[in-house]
């Protein structure tokens, strides 16, 4: 069942932008199928149960469980194809500049790629956690944003490869994150020049990473950037459902069995698992941006409230009518949204 409702999508921008996804996906299984052993005839009885699971969900009915590990991980990989197609894809219609740099390395033994352009400061970094539900995703899928990010700060940035569910599930990424973190501290950088940034599920990350540096004592970095990230693994807010027919991002991907990837049983509600429900104090400024118009509008939203009654610098920019990560896209808002992190890190660093 196709969740998205193309009626509802106001700006033609937006359709524009749905419909290229549309097409994309569609060059995407045909690559996918050469490539792997089994047929397109194995997958469509597992895309359908997707559909099942999206109505039976918005009917508000229990769906976990309703993939099994195996489906899951076809599922998965099919989706992580599409990711790292789309980034190699967009590549070629936004060639990477020359002065652009990418560089491999080992973070206490967490793979990560150095983005930066030749100039960039020497003493500087974000620390950049991608998204993707929790399921998918690289330092190569985000790999536009992440130079967007270098570009405008003039600094370097450091993305991690965390590892993924449901394979690896909490706490695997996490703890990859923090050990990223460490390792950066025990090079040349100090915290007060360290930002962690992450959009989506790669927001929750940082989210859940300065948390953890706190909880255990370590020098919190500078600031954090946040881009719509995911706050409540029990999937409260209203906004996962109303918002659910304009979001072309997330909508129609049965995102609710990422989560469950994710928590592999675990208490949605534990502070260590969602940050929405953590004790927020003593976190160091923190920038959200969002769209009013996606699901995860309201984690955003509430987890803003939340830090603000806590004492925390935090402040929430966000846009009406756009996209899940619209700051990964040529719309005109991405541009506005860079500028404004410009900002906060030079306010900060």
């Amino acid at each position: 069942m196709p969740i998205v409702d193309k009626s509802k999508l106001k700006r033609p921008e937006i359709l524009e932008n749905f419909e290229f996804r549309q097409n994309i996906n569609n060059q995407v299984v045909e690559a996918f199928f050469n490539n792997v052993v089994y047929t397109m005839d194995d997958y469509k009885p597992i895309w359908k149960k997707v559909g099942e699971l999206n109505e039976r969900w918005l009917n508000g009915e229990n769906v976990t469980n309703m993939l099994s590990l195996k489906e899951k991980l076809l599922l998965t990989e099919h989706l992580r194809f599409y990711m790292e197609y789309r980034a190699d894809y967009m590549e070629k219609l936004s060639p990477i500049p020359k002065d652009a740099v990418r560089k491999p390395v080992k973070a206490n033994n967490v793979p990560c790629e150095w983005f930066f352009h030749v100039g960039a400061r020497e003493d500087q970094v974000i620390l950049f956690i991608h998204g993707g539900g929790h399921i998918m995703g690289s330092s190569n899928s985000h790999k536009l944003l992440t130079f967007k990010l270098a570009r405008i700060t003039n600094m370097k940035v450091l993305s991690i490869n965390y590892r993924l569910a449901p394979e690896e599930p909490h706490p695997a990424a996490l703890e990859d994150c923090v050990s990223v973190y460490k390792w950066l501290l025990s090079s040349k950088f100090q915290s007060k020049n360290i930002i962690i940034a992450g959009d989506s599920a790669g927001g929750y990350y940082t989210l859940l990473t300065l948390l953890k540096l706190r909880d255990e004592g370590i020098s919190l970095p500078a600031g954090a950037i946040c881009f719509s990230p995911s706050t409540d693994m029990a999937q409260t807010g209203e906004s996962i459902k109303k918002n659910c027919y304009t979001d072309i991002v997330l909508g129609d991907l049965g995102y609710i069995w990422w989560i469950e990837s994710h928590l592999a049983g675990k208490d949605p509600f534990d502070p260590s698992i969602s940050p929405l429900y953590a004790d927020l104090k003593s976190l160091p400024p923190i920038l959200l941006q969002v769209s009013t118009s996606e699901m995860l509008f309201d984690d955003s939203k509430r987890f803003y409230e939340m830090a603000k009654k806590a004492g925390v610098d935090i402040s929430m920019q966000t846009w009406d009518d756009t996209i899940h990560v619209f700051q990964n896209t040529d719309l005109p808002e991405a541009e506005e949204a860079m500028e404004k992190i410009k900002k906060f890190t030079e306010k900060f660093l």
